[in-house]
């Protein structure tokens, strides 16, 4: 367990009384915030909070704790702030898992061309957890998946891409030119995590059954395994891959929205995190071919019987 970050949830809950707020100011969901001050309450073996239907009260070991907890983490922060000091300027930044290495490189190539004296610093972070991270301040930017709403964020231009479906090699519907959602009625389908991607998992799953495609089982993961085995299809960028198929969607009803996020700041930082979400911006465009949101006219998509409305 990760100490300080569960004491850090611990204090904003203890500051606000009241789960919901507490979620709202660090950017995340309420039922994975309760989850992790469970597990402290278990690590630590008392109980700090008194729940009820109305109201939140600290208990008399939480209010112990308080003080100490708020100290730990503030420490925590200041050392984080004097090995940035000691290393130089870093601009820390959440990219999702699942972008492509070539992509994420570019990126680093791209920064330091224009900004040699800031070290790109890339982590690998859903983005559910990257909101979670910009608003305690251990990522510096994100580049996030849409729909997403935080408050206390800001956003940069918002790219898209259509996504095709990944398919086994063997797979008969490698033989047609473009698929249907409705010809993947009975598969079984690979996401992200939905804990990481919440906003993605809702938006994908309302539009394939829109056209007539209710997943018989959605596995999360990052990883193609279950694709390359012919047990599960996925949505993506279209990619050659050993033992892979892409087929692109008729009337891409798929779409992936991206955009840089992060917090406000002092104006200094600003301005770099202004540099990196124009060159983030240039690479995706370049090498991921992404389009400005609106360049691409969606195409209509001619409905089967029997496909949902």
């Amino acid at each position: 367990m990760d100490l300080v970050r569960h004491l850090r949830y611990f204090t904003v809950v203890a500051e606000e009384l009241h789960f919901g707020n507490a979620a709202i100011r660090l950017g995340m969901a309420q039922p994975p915030l309760s989850q992790r001050i469970k597990r402290l309450e278990e690590e630590l073996g008392v109980r700090l909070f008194d729940r009820s239907a109305r109201q939140v009260r600290l208990t008399d070991a939480g209010r112990l704790l308080l003080g100490e907890a708020r100290e730990i983490v503030a420490r925590v922060d200041r050392l984080h702030e004097l090995a940035r000091q000691g290393q130089g300027t870093v601009l820390k930044v959440g990219v999702p898992p699942d972008l492509a290495p070539a992509a994420i490189a570019a990126l680093v190539a791209g920064f330091r061309e224009i900004k040699p004296e800031v070290r790109l610093a890339p982590a690998e972070i859903w983005t559910a957890d990257q909101v979670t991270a910009l608003a305690e301040g251990t990522i510096d930017v994100g580049l996030v998946r849409h729909p997403v709403s935080a408050p206390g964020l800001e956003y940069g231009r918002i790219l898209v891409q259509a996504q095709g479906v990944l398919l086994a090699e063997d797979d008969p519907l490698t033989a047609v030119g473009e698929v249907h959602l409705a010809d993947l009625a009975g598969r079984e389908l690979l996401m992200p995590p939905k804990e990481g991607e919440p906003g993605l998992h809702a938006q994908v799953l309302s539009e394939c059954r829109r056209h007539g495609f209710v997943p018989t089982q959605v596995h999360q993961g990052a990883g193609l395994g279950l694709v390359l085995a012919g047990a599960a299809v996925a949505f993506g960028p279209k990619a050659e891959l050993p033992g892979l198929a892409w087929r692109p969607l008729l009337g891409s009803p798929i779409m992936s929205r991206v955009s840089t996020a992060w917090r406000v700041a002092t104006a200094s930082v600003n301005e770099v995190i202004g540099d990196f979400s124009a060159v983030a911006v240039r690479t995706l465009k370049e090498r991921a071919g992404m389009t400005d949101e609106g360049a691409v006219p969606a195409r209509r998509i001619s409905r089967r019987p029997g496909m949902l409305a």
